[in-house]
């Protein structure tokens, strides 16, 4: 299987995932086929960037992600062979939704 074949396959899995979690989604690049178009396209507020990789080459997945967005909110989404998905986010948009979660004040006192 080629790297094509094997990105195709983590982004298929991606998008069922999310969808099994309540979140419609779908493989993003059979659609719309644009190089900066998501891998999985989601009712979610974020440009998905897809790396279902043994080691994930950080800054790379990051520095793509963050590029693709054009200035949305992005995340990158990794898995490696039986282990669980993690979620990688700029650490702005990280603590936006923690202060939309706990409220405005962040929970200070």
């Amino acid at each position: 299987m080629n790297s094509r074949d094997k990105g195709a396959r983590g982004e298929r899995e991606c998008a069922k995932w999310l969808t099994e979690h309540g979140f419609n989604s779908r493989r993003g690049q059979q659609f719309s086929g644009g190089k900066d178009s998501p891998d999985v396209v989601s009712e979610l507020p974020f440009h998905i960037e897809v790396k279902r990789v043994e080691a994930l080459r950080f800054d790379d997945a990051t520095d793509q992600a963050k590029r693709d967005a054009n200035g949305k909110p992005w995340v990158v989404l990794h898995r490696k062979n039986n282990g669980p998905w993690y979620a990688v986010l700029d650490g702005e948009t990280f603590l936006d939704m923690v202060r939309e979660t706990m409220g405005d004040d962040g929970g200070a006192e």
